[in-house]
């Protein structure tokens, strides 16, 4: 990937190792603090809160509760869908 990146931007491999990393971290502390991150053209990350709810063990089959957590989400950008 960073290869294809430093090409792109006429960067170094380094540089645009640099610059993928950086991207990322900003992105996912972006998303960890709720925050929801669009990149135009590619897709939209955000985070959505899924209720507590009931689940049944497979190797049991009892039932268990599965706590309230959020999740990320991300919806793809019309520039991305195949």
């Amino acid at each position: 990937m960073t290869a294809k990146i430093a090409e792109g931007a006429g960067l170094s491999k380094v540089d645009a190792k640099k610059a993928l990393e950086a991207a990322l971290e900003a992105i996912g502390a972006a998303v960890k603090s709720g925050e929801k991150v669009a990149l135009i053209g590619f897709g939209t990350f955000s985070v959505a809160k899924r209720d507590a709810r009931k689940g049944i063990n497979p190797l049991t089959k009892k039932t268990i509760n599965i706590p309230a957590k959020k999740v990320v989400k991300f919806k793809a950008g019309a520039d991305l869908t195949l």
